[in-house]
């Protein structure tokens, strides 16, 4: 495919020697709306050089660009030097090259020979996945596809919450009040109320915080009681993670959590020792962040069990030796800040210099609309229940809509589902919000519904047409200002997808594709694509097709699948 701002790079390179190409490029901008141009370059860096205005710079500059087959005209706005496009050559080379590439379009080997590890969704054993891990767990698999599409050998790591105090309160609640045949039945429920009772009861009797503390100590020494009950504990609670894991067809790699790492977590401490970063402080070890601006990083407890910041130093040391990873992506929530920020620091203070490759992607908080969620007071909603009663929700609307319509259960959750996850990935990930059911099920406006609707709409007229893909097509045809701005936004497809690789942000795809998608309904609503001219009614399906390759692939990188027919 033509790389039309390397054209205009070196088009610009030709006038100017004083700056590089690398230069160039990164000065190139997009202007604010097509009616500018394509490509615009600014001048200001250049006026002290020439010791004119920026303004007569680009008069002579542009006035230097004889005719180009890539450039319709370019013409100076000010102080920019404005790039036009031959429309023609654009819509031929995007259209062309996805019919080349169909569903790989976008894609590319950039990351090939580098692996990528991506930790995400990671909720605790024994509680309830509930809707705050939706967003970990699906900006995690979105990125993990991003990066796999880019040619990055991926990691998914799901880092189980398998340790920790809170099993030494679920195991003493379970001695007390448990019933095995009554968990088995409903685990994650059962569970959750033996955790309630024992915070609840902890806070008028403190003593039991110290048994729960015994209990996990216990846990950590290998009591073969405590060892058996956490496994069992674990393995209940897994199989009722994995239904929500299968409904949102997401694939780990790994479910090596916090318990995997506790016999590695003696070498990281003897090695801090002997580093000589290890403090004692009221009879716990710690490393000094001072001088860095954070509080002291806890390495053990004066009871000597050990921490988050323990286990993730020994978690990074033994993925970059079995890994040896390129990139080492953690999708924690943005409360974690601190605590990414000071073990990190810690493993630099070690002398590893591929700490820097640890990367810590925050996002913001989710909040019911009549306050935060608590596991401790049971305060919470099932991401199950939120994902059921979506596709309910849908089932409902197609057999209102379309009763008639193939597959529907398989569509409800298609679509269902997907309306879940297209709002959790249609804005950057940092904000944080509030959980609303009629917000989250709304079908109307900027969703996912409308966006594989359009994409079933592609479909449908593929079908209708008998579009055949080897056909040869006159691009030339296609003449329109909305052909054309399609083309545009199809073009820049490969452009997106890199982007949001680059800034490890989902949602620029989940615009792009809703643009895609608004921009081809107004065509399809405006232009009549079924024409009895033979030759049109081709080049206009190949447009056609290329708007379904490109959603169905920006739908798939989300996660979300893309139905045939709705």
């Amino acid at each position: 495919m033509i790389d039309f701002k390397d054209k205009v790079v070196k088009l610009i390179k030709n006038q100017i020697n004083l700056l590089s190409e690398e230069e160039i490029n990164s000065l190139i901008e997009i202007p604010p709306s097509y009616e500018m141009g394509d490509y615009a370059f600014p001048t200001f860096r250049l006026a002290k050089e020439f010791k004119k205005s920026p303004n007569l710079i680009a008069q002579e500059l542009a006035s230097k660009f004889t005719e180009d087959e890539n450039f319709e005209k370019v013409e100076n706005a000010g102080p920019y030097v404005n790039f036009f496009l031959n429309k023609g050559k654009l819509v031929e080379t995007v259209l062309e090259e996805i019919k080349v590439k169909r569903d790989e379009y976008g894609s590319s080997n950039i990351g090939q020979g580098k692996t990528v590890i991506v930790e995400f969704s990671s909720p605790n054993i024994a509680k309830p996945f509930h809707i705050g891990h939706i967003r970990t767990t699906v900006i995690g698999n979105s990125l993990n596809k991003i990066y796999k599409f880019l040619g990055y050998d991926t990691v998914a790591i799901n880092h189980l919450g398998d340790y920790g105090t809170q099993f030494g309160m679920l195991i003493s609640a379970y001695k007390k009040w448990g019933d095995k045949e009554v968990i088995e039945a409903d685990p994650i429920n059962e569970l959750l109320k033996l955790y309630v009772r024992f915070n609840s009861e902890a806070e008028e009797d403190p003593a039991l915080r110290e048994e729960a503390r015994y209990w996990f100590k216990e846990l950590e020494d290998g009591n073969e009681e405590a060892v058996e009950l956490w496994q069992w504990i674990r393995d209940i609670s897994l199989q009722e993670f994995n239904r929500v894991y299968d409904l949102l067809n997401i694939k780990f790699d790994s479910y090596a959590g916090e318990s995997f790492y506790s016999d590695k977590m003696p070498r990281v401490i003897k090695e801090l020792e002997e580093k000589n970063l290890l403090k004692e402080s009221k009879g716990a070890q710690i490393v000094d962040l001072e001088p860095y601006g954070m509080p002291p990083a806890l390495i053990t407890k004066s009871d000597g069990s050990t921490l988050y910041t323990t286990r993730d130093i020994a978690a990074a040391i033994y993925r970059k030796e079995t890994y040896n990873f390129h990139k080492n992506l953690y999708v924690v929530a943005s409360q974690q800040n601190l605590h990414f920020k000071a073990w990190i620091k810690v493993v630099e203070l070690m002398g590893y210099d591929w700490a820097e490759d640890c990367i810590h992607i925050p996002f913001g908080m989710v909040s019911l609309e009549d306050g935060t969620l608590s596991t401790r007071k049971g305060r919470v909603v099932f991401l199950e229940d939120v994902l059921k009663k979506a596709v309910e929700s849908t089932a409902k609307i197609i057999e209102e809509r379309n009763p008639n319509l193939e597959n529907k259960e398989e569509v409800a959750k298609q679509v269902g589902i997907g309306a879940v996850l297209f709002q959790e990935l249609f804005n950057q990930r940092i904000k944080d919000y509030v959980f609303n059911w009629d917000r989250t099920l709304s079908f109307d406006g900027e969703t996912g519904p409308y966006v594989q609707y359009t994409h079933a709409r592609a479909t449908s007229l593929l079908g209708k047409g008998e579009f055949d893909l080897d056909e040869n097509v006159d691009y030339g045809l296609l003449k329109l200002e909305d052909e054309v701005n399609i083309s545009r936004l199809l073009y820049d497809f490969p452009n997106v997808v890199l982007d949001a690789c680059d800034k490890n942000e989902p949602y620029f795809i989940t615009r792009h594709i809703v643009e895609i998608a608004k921009t081809f309904n107004k065509y399809y609503n405006s232009t009549p694509i079924l024409v009895d001219d033979i030759n049109l009614k081709k080049a206009r399906l190949s447009l056609v097709y290329s708007v379904k390759t490109v959603i169905k692939t920006g739908l798939g990188l989300l996660g979300i699948e893309a139905p045939e027919k709705m």
